[in-house]
């Protein structure tokens, strides 16, 4: 009896194994975003669960739209923004006001929470923009280690800082002017490289599974 207990437990182990196994080495690949600052890269996985987003903010860096765009708000202890086409040109008065010219649907999922590193769709308040649809080009991370929970399910988050936690605490603690502008411009330069899943998941601690990071 003891003979066949220990048989069906091994079964089991055998049988459970390989499950998780395939749990932590996803299959196929993913777009990673590297965003690269003078204050070091950022490497981003955006959510497949938020489609429109993903697609609009990976046809955006293709074209090179962010390129030469600046982290144009930035506030130590909760987020920086950036993505507004206007940071390009020499009047930093116009800041924060621009966009490509539309908006995206929200996606606003309850398991995507605004986590330290979440990439998230900044937009027009609620009284103006009822349906909360999000810029089409300007965005922020989260900085604050804590979290901001206050946001969760009021904008869409679509990504997840996989890499460079420390380059926002970096740039969220720049010297800034009364509108939260940075002294001196934070110019991005985004870039987007296919690369194996499990290779995200292994190098950088990412769950798919969860969506999240494991070892940060």
């Amino acid at each position: 009896m003891k003979l066949l207990k220990s048989i069906s437990s091994i079964a089991l182990i055998a049988f459970i194994l390989p499950l998780t196994v395939l749990a932590q080495k996803p299959k196929g690949k993913d777009e990673l975003v590297t965003i690269q600052t003078r204050q070091g890269e950022l490497k981003l996985v955006l959510f497949d669960d938020t489609p429109r987003h993903k697609e609009n903010f990976l046809k955006l860096a293709k074209e090179g739209f962010y390129d030469g765009t600046t982290f144009h708000r930035v506030i130590d202890g909760f987020m920086i923004q950036g993505g507004d086409p206007n940071t390009k040109d020499s009047d930093p008065g116009n800041d924060g006001t621009g966009n490509p010219g539309y908006t995206v649907p929200a996606e606003i999922n309850p398991n995507h929470k605004h986590v330290r590193g979440a990439v998230a769709a900044a937009r027009q308040g609620d009284l103006t923009n009822p349906e909360r649809a999000s810029s089409g080009s300007q965005f922020y991370i989260v900085e604050n280690h804590d979290g901001t929970p206050m946001l969760d399910e009021a904008y869409t988050v679509f990504g997840q800082v996989v890499d460079g936690l420390d380059v926002i605490d970096k740039i969220a603690a720049l010297p800034k002017d009364g509108r939260d502008h940075p002294l001196s411009d934070v110019k991005m330069n985004v870039t987007v490289e296919k690369v194996k899943k499990k290779k995200i998941a292994r190098k950088y601690g990412y769950n798919y599974n969860t969506q999240a990071l494991e070892k940060k």
